[in-house]
């Protein structure tokens, strides 16, 4: 069985947090969360957060443990843009972009 927990809105640029997510792909949960919560990246505590909801969504449907799931799949998508200026070069405006990132996690029992 398969079991997801989704992020939405979080204030990181998914190109960063792409990065992290392609680590603990395809690994055990725990040993995902053992890495994670050593990792000194602030962006790598969402992506925990997500993991460790998605163990409990196993955990209370189905009764796995942590030792029984793996991380099947792990997006992370481009979520809304905030755009604001910032004065340029010659009185020109550039245009700054914050970009949010949505983060999707599947984990399914081995």
């Amino acid at each position: 069985m398969e079991f997801i927990a989704i992020a939405k809105n979080l204030r990181f640029s998914p190109y960063k947090m792409r990065m992290l997510a392609d680590v603990v792909r395809g690994k055990d949960v725990q040993q995902a969360l053992y890495w994670l919560a050593t990792c000194r990246m602030k962006r790598a505590l969402p992506i925990k957060k997500v993991i460790e909801s998605a163990a409990a969504n196993a955990k209370d449907r189905s009764n796995l443990n942590l030792q029984e799931l793996l991380i099947k799949e792990i997006k992370v998508d481009q979520g809304p843009m905030f755009k604001y200026f910032k004065p340029g070069a010659m009185g020109r405006a550039n245009v700054q972009r914050k970009r949010l990132s949505h983060i999707s996690v599947k984990v399914a029992s081995k």
